[in-house]
């Protein structure tokens, strides 16, 4: 029995002596700062996991109704983020109608019938109608933009972009929006007739005779006799 009592008395002198020590014993503190490293962003990520999964239905459907609020109203033409009384069809009609003139460069008529179209926006009359009365455009320079694109692109002749600016199945613009646009057009005609009588030499095949009649066929191009001429003149050179 002293036997056994002499060993347990060893045994507690030693953890006496380990524990003022420090030996293989770890503080609270120096636990923490060791465990820190691989602890902290596990932490984190679990922290904002469990805060998004716990929080309410209310804060949860606030945070993106906030989002697209902002969202809205930084594409929302200003008159349209002035007029508290604007429905959300029509700021939309106004957004999109605003989109079709800086990007499209259309007609009033033209962003009406697309705003209305089964194929199109497919807003109400009164929608559409709204937009256009609240759209900041200058219909002119719309006109000029898209009339520079058919003869920069389409080598078209100047009574050929007018007749395509005002058709009832082109951009719908008025007389007077077309006109000025021809009348600003930078434009160099004879270039385009020869351009096309190119088109049709090497893509149609025609004679000489044939691509003259084409170039100044009121169901052709359009371009004067003399533009013409000089297609021909130049088409071999």
């Amino acid at each position: 029995m002293r036997k056994h009592h002499n060993i347990f008395s060893a045994i507690c002198i030693t953890c006496l002596i380990c524990t003022l020590a420090g030996c293989g014993t770890v503080s609270p503190k120096s636990t923490a700062s060791k465990s820190e490293p691989a602890v902290t962003a596990p932490a984190s990520s679990t922290s904002a996991a469990t805060v998004s999964a716990s929080a309410s239905p209310a804060d949860s459907s606030a945070a993106p109704a906030d989002a697209s609020d902002a969202g809205a109203s930084a594409s929302q033409p200003d008159s349209a983020a002035a007029d508290p009384n604007a429905t959300q069809e029509q700021i939309n009609a106004l957004i999109q109608a605003k989109s079709y003139s800086d990007n499209m460069h259309m007609s009033k008529q033209g962003i009406h019938d697309q705003l209305t179209s089964e194929y199109g926006g497919q807003f109400s009359e009164e929608d559409a109608t709204y937009a256009l009365d609240h759209l900041n455009a200058d219909w002119n320079a719309n006109a000029l933009a898209k009339g520079q694109e058919y003869a920069n692109t389409m080598y078209m002749s100047k009574q050929g972009v007018y007749d395509q600016l005002t058709s009832e199945m082109g951009e719908r613009f008025t007389a007077e929006e077309a006109q000025y646009a021809i009348d600003n057009i930078q434009a160099d005609w004879n270039a385009n007739a020869l351009e096309k009588a190119k088109q049709y030499q090497t893509e149609m095949h025609m004679s000489a005779n044939q691509i003259q009649d084409q170039l100044t066929s009121e169901y052709g191009e359009k371009f004067t006799a003399e533009e013409a001429q000089y297609a021909i003149d130049h088409l071999n050179g």
